[in-house]
C-alpha cells in the first residue's frame, strides 16, 4: 500500500505563481485566459447593472407622486423598456457567465475552456451589443418602448418610418448576446464534459458546476428559440414579412410562444448559479458537509428538465385552451419540488454547524431567505385563477424581481465576496461587506415587498401616473429603491480599495475544501503546476481526508484560527 506525505503550505502568505494575471492592463486586452475573460465579464456588466439601476431610480424617482411630472410617458416607457433589457442581457446573464468562465476550469481542475478563443470571442460580443442597444437613445424615436418582451404589434411599430430606429437596435442587440451565450454555452457543456481532471467523478463535481452545466444546456435548448424569434421580428419590421403582423395574416401569439419557451427557462439560467453559489459558500462558512449533495446535484438537471415545459404560464391570459392552462399549471408546480429539495438541503447543511456571518455568508443567507419567499409567490402565480386576477399587477413585478434581485443579486454578491481572496490575493474589508449586505437586504424588502400589495389592490404595472390610492406604498418603494441605490457604493468601495491596499492573504484564507482553494492565489495562467488528481468529494469537513493526492492540501483547521487578522477582528467583534 502507498503511503501518501502530504507537506503543509503556506495559506497565510502564499504568493501567485509567475505569470499571474495580477496586472489590471490585461483586463483591456484580447486574452484567452478564462480568469481574465471571467473578470472581464464581471466588470463590464457591473458597468451596465450601474445603467440600469440609474434607469431605475429615475423611474422609483417618477412613481413617488401619482402625476407624471418628472418624465413624461414616453420617456417613461423607453426607461422601463431599456432597464429590464440591461439588467437581464447585459448584466445578470454576463456576470454569472463570468463567474463561471473564472471559477468553473479551477473547480474542475482543467488548464481552460475548452475553446479559449471561441470564449474571447463571446464575451467581446456583450459590449458590442451592449452599446449598440444603448445607442438607441441617439437615433431619431429614441429606444424602444415595447418592454423587454417587445410583444408585437407594439414592436411592430415605427413612426419614424427611418429603417434603423431603437426597436432594430434592440433586436440585433439581443441576437448578437444570444449568438454570444449560445457559443458560451457550448464552450461550458464541453468543458465540463471533457476536461474534468483525473479522479473526478460526476459525483465528486461541485454543486456550482452542476449548477452551470443545467444553466448551460438550457442555453442550448431554449435560446435558439428567442433568437429565431427576433430574426422574424426583425423582418416583420425591416422588410415588410408577416410572421407576426396581424395586418399582414401573421399570428403575434406565436412570438410569444418563441419568447417565453426560452425566457421564462432563462430565469433558472440565472437562478441555477446562485443555487450553485450557495451550495459552496454554505458548508464553508458553516464548517459542515453539503447536505444530500448527490439529490442537490441532481436537483439542478431536474430544474433544467422540467423547466422546459413551464413556458405557457406566462400567458395565460392570451388564446390559451382551458387544457393547456391545467397541463402547464400542474408543471409549474412541478418545477417548485427540486427547488424545494435544495432550500431543505441548505438548511440541514447550516443546522448544528460552527457558522461565522461573514459577509459571503450572510448574502447566502439573505438570499436563500428571499429566494422562499419568491418562490412561495411564485406558486400562487402559477395557479390559472390568482395569476388571472394579479396578470400584469404589481405583484407579477415584486414577484420577478425578488427572484432576480433578491436571490440572483445577492447570491453574485456572495461569489464576489468569497472567491474575491482567491481572484485577486487581497481579502476585501468585512465592516463595508457588512454594510454593503444590511443596505441590500432592508433596500430590497422596501421596495419589492409593498409592489404585492399594490398588485392585489389592482396597481396595473408599465404605468408612470397612478390612482392616489396606491400613493403610499409606492413611496415606500422609492424609498426603498434609493436605498438599494446607494447600497452600491459601500461594494465599489470596498472592492476598488481591497484590491489596491487589502490585506494579503495566502492560497486559502477560508480553509475551504475544493480545487480552486488549491492553487495560488491569484492563479496562474495555466492554474496549475500539474493537474490534480482527485480522491474524494468536495465537501468533506469534518472527515479529515485529503481531496487531492498530488498537491498538498491546507491542513484544514477550526474555521476562527484560519482567517485573516482583519476578519478575525470583524467577525469576533
Amino acid at each position: 500500500m502507498t503511503n501518501i506525505s502530504l507537506e503543509p503550505i503556506d495559506i497565510v502568505r502564499g504568493q501567485p505563481y509567475p505569470g499571474a494575471p495580477d496586472n489590471w492592463k490585461r483586463f483591456f486586452t484580447f486574452s484567452t485566459d478564462h480568469k481574465v475573460i471571467g473578470i472581464q465579464y464581471i466588470v463590464t456588466s457591473f458597468f451596465f447593472f450601474l445603467v440600469g439601476g440609474l434607469f431605475a431610480m429615475i423611474m422609483r424617482g417618477e412613481l413617488i407622486t401619482p402625476e407624471a411630472d418628472l418624465i413624461d410617458r414616453t420617456v417613461y416607457n423607453a426607461l422601463f423598456t431599456m432597464h429590464g433589457s440591461v439588467m437581464l442581457f447585459f448584466w445578470t446573464f454576463p456576470v454569472l457567465v463570468g463567474l463561471g468562465n473564472y471559477l468553473v476550469p479551477l473547480m474542475i481542475g482543467a488548464r481552460d475552456m475548452a475553446f479559449p478563443r471561441l470564449n474571447a470571442v463571446s464575451f467581446w460580443m456583450i459590449p458590442v451589443a451592449g452599446v449598440l442597444m444603448m445607442t438607441s437613445f441617439l437615433v431619431p424615436g429614441g429606444p424602444s418602448q415595447s418592454g423587454w418582451w417587445a410583444y408585437p404589434p407594439v414592436s411592430l411599430q415605427n413612426p419614424t418610418g427611418n429603417l434603423i430606429n431603437g426597436q432594430v437596435l434592440w433586436i440585433l442587440a439581443v441576437a448578437i448576446s444570444g449568438v454570444s451565450s449560445i457559443m458560451g454555452a457550448v464552450n461550458f457543456v464541453t468543458t465540463i464534459f471533457r476536461m474534468r481532471t483525473p479522479g473526478m467523478t460526476w459525483f465528486k463535481t461541485p454543486a456550482f458546476v452542476w449548477a452551470v452545466l443545467g444553466a448551460q444546456l438550457i442555453q442550448l435548448y431554449g435560446l435558439p428559440a428567442l433568437t429565431g424569434g427576433a430574426i422574424m421580428l426583425l423582418l416583420d419590421l425591416t422588410i415588410g414579412t408577416s410572421f407576426f403582423a396581424p395586418e399582414r395574416g401573421g399570428n403575434p401569439i406565436l412570438y410569444q410562444h418563441f419568447f417565453w419557451f426560452y425566457s421564462h427557462p432563462a430565469v433558472y439560467v440565472m437562478v441555477l448559479p446562485a443555487f450553485g453559489i450557495f451550495s459552496e459558500v454554505l458548508p464553508v462558512h458553516a464548517r459542515k458537509p453539503l447536505f444530500g449533495y448527490r439529490v442537490i446535484a441532481a436537483s439542478s438537471i431536474l430544474i433544467t428538465i422540467i423547466s422546459g415545459t413551464v413556458w405557457v404560464h406566462h400567458m395565460y391570459a392570451s388564446a390559451t385552451p382551458p387544457w393547456m392552462r391545467m397541463f402547464f399549471m400542474v408543471t409549474t408546480m412541478l418545477v417548485a419540488v427540486p427547488s424545494g429539495i435544495k432550500v431543505f438541503g441548505w438548511v440541514a447543511t447550516v443546522w448544528g454547524g460552527k457558522i461565522r456571518f461573514t459577509t459571503p455568508m450572510l448574502f447566502a443567507l439573505g438570499g436563500i431567505s428571499n429566494w422562499l419567499f419568491a418562490g412561495i409567490t411564485g406558486i400562487f402565480l402559477g395557479s390559472v385563477p390568482i395569476d388571472l386576477h394579479v396578470h400584469n399587477t404589481y405583484f407579477v413585478v415584486g414577484h420577478f424581481h425578488y427572484v432576480l434581485y433578491g436571490a440572483i443579486v445577492m447570491g453574485i454578491y456572495a461569489a464576489i465576496y468569497h472567491w474575491f481572496p482567491k481572484m485577486t490575493g487581497r481579502m476585501y474589508y468585512e465592516g463595508l461587506g457588512k454594510l454593503h449586505f444590511v443596505l441590500t437586504y432592508v433596500g430590497t424588502a422596501l421596495i419589492f415587498l409593498p409592489m404585492h400589495p399594490l398588485g392585489l389592490m389592482g396597481m396595473p404595472r408599465r404605468v408612470a401616473s397612478y390612482d392616489p390610492e396606491f400613493a403610499y406604498w409606492n413611496v415606500v418603494a422609492s424609498i426603498g429603491g434609493f436605498l438599494l441605490g446607494l447600497s452600491t457604493l459601500p461594494f465599489i468601495l470596498n472592492m476598488v480599495s481591497a484590491w489596491i491596499r487589502g490585506e494579503k492573504v495566502g492560497n486559502n484564507p477560508w480553509r475551504a475544501y475544493g480545487l480552486e482553494w488549491l492553487t495560488s492565489s491569484p492563479p496562474s495562467v495555466e492554474n496549475y503546476e500539474q493537474l490534480p488528481l482527485v480522491i474524494s468529494g468536495p465537501y468533506g469537513y469534518g472527515k479529515n481526508q485529503p481531496l487531492v493526492s498530488n498537491i498538498p492540501n491546507p491542513g484544514l483547521t477550526e474555521f476562527p484560527e484560519s482567517l485573516p487578522k482583519s476578519l478575525m477582528q470583524e467577525t469576533t467583534s
